[in-house]
């Protein structure tokens, strides 16, 4: 095959315990997001609009579902004859197999897959944020500053610095420090879990830590720790948009609060960075004459006869008459009965919810006491019968 400039490694192998029930039968990566979405989308939009091309997508927990939804890279225009979506997952060798045990090691593992394309740069891509990014961009500065790594980072609160990988910059953005998840973070400039390196280097390094039997064969913990003390250039590339890690169940739940809100950072209406999906071929959504809807998504294929307010309803969503949904994500084929009330949940596809239940918010039903109550999540296809009641206050989720 030709030679590519730069190819992309797409990390969707990841379990997602942290997303609890939503991530039982499906990678992190084809969690839905957004109404139409799954949070794959993202990345795999980003390296279309970026004139990527070629994406090795790396998969290993729970794949059918992401494997099915990616098909052979159509919606995204990565269908290509030279390039376009490869589904990598763990194989077996001559000298046997193993499941991928970091970050690292899958990269480490596909070295045969990148090296059909004998790129000058491999951009690695985590499969779990909600972005959009330029990545030709980042690909430019990379290269301008003669950089070996370039690593995309973000501002984050500091209380949540400690979940991601910190970064220390001098006066030119040249990294001088890398800590994985530290307890007293330095700095609360976060890694973004997006890497460019110089494919030689990167090969290099791999070959290194496959060989160190301590290393947990992680990119955070291990390789960009192992190429900043031996002296490379590192460069940060300072990210402004917005960007979501969606790897909680409440990260999830205010990703999608962000965009039912009066101005939305994040621009899905934005025709010059579009981001594409499975077409899901419903047919249109229809409000009957007593719906009331304000500040909501309503999906294609949704029925609603009762109140939807502040809240994200995917395709194929039917709610009865007298229903109230405030502030909650209801995702694909979820059948919602009569006079139900359903505050600050995430409902799993395909559930079905009888006549007259509660879920989310407290015994007493009343918002402004919700407000700050946990969030209640259903899984996928549960059956909740009539009369239920599942609040926060009880614990179930």
């Amino acid at each position: 095959m030709s030679k590519k400039e730069c190819i992309a490694m797409l990390l969707a192998g990841g379990e997602g315990r942290r997303l609890g029930v939503l991530t039982h039968k499906l990678a992190k990566p084809a969690v839905p997001f957004g109404g139409k979405y799954r949070i794959i989308d993202f990345a795999l939009s980003n390296c279309t609009n970026s004139g990527i091309d070629t994406v090795g997508v790396l998969t290993q927990y729970q794949p059918l579902v992401l494997h099915t939804y990616l098909g052979i890279g159509s919606p995204w225009d990565l269908d290509r004859k030279h390039g376009g979506v490869t589904v990598l997952p763990p194989f077996q060798q001559k000298n046997g197999g193993t499941w991928y045990a970091g970050t690292a090691n899958a990269i480490y593992q596909n070295i045969p897959y990148i090296q059909t394309y004998d790129p000058d740069y491999v951009l690695v891509l985590s499969g779990d944020h909600i972005y959009k990014m330029n990545y030709d961009e980042m690909l430019q500065e990379h290269k301008a500053k003669g950089a070996a790594v370039t690593i995309a980072a973000i501002r984050v609160p500091w209380e949540e610095a400690s979940r991601f990988g910190i970064i220390n910059v001098d006066e030119e953005q040249w990294i001088t420090g890398f800590e994985e998840k530290p307890e007293n973070p330095k700095t609360n400039l976060a890694s973004m879990g997006i890497y460019i390196f110089n494919w030689k280097l990167l090969h290099e390094h791999l070959l290194l830590d496959n060989s160190e039997q301590l290393s947990s064969h992680d990119f955070g913990k291990d390789v960009l720790p192992a190429m900043l003390k031996a002296g490379m250039k590192m460069n940060c590339h300072l990210f402004q948009g917005y960007w979501k890690d969606v790897g909680t169940i409440e990260s999830l739940y205010e990703a999608h609060m962000d965009i039912v809100s009066n101005q939305p950072q994040l621009d899905m209406n934005d025709s010059t960075w579009r981001i594409y999906s499975v077409n899901p071929n419903q047919p249109p959504q229809y409000l009957a004459a007593a719906a009331n809807v304000q500040h909501s998504l309503i999906n294609e294929g949704c029925m609603v006869f009762g109140d939807v307010a502040h809240s994200v309803l995917f395709y194929g969503v039917h709610v009865g008459t007298d229903t109230k949904i405030t502030h909650s994500v209801i995702m694909p084929n979820v059948i919602i009965g009569k006079n139900v009330r359903i505050h600050k949940a995430i409902i799993g596809a395909g559930t079905v919810i009888g006549d007259n239940c509660q879920i989310g918010g407290q015994k007493d039903w009343r918002e402004d006491a919700s407000e700050y109550a946990p969030i209640v999540v259903i899984g996928e296809e549960t059956m909740i019968p009539d009369d239920s009641i599942i609040t926060s206050d009880e614990g179930k989720a």
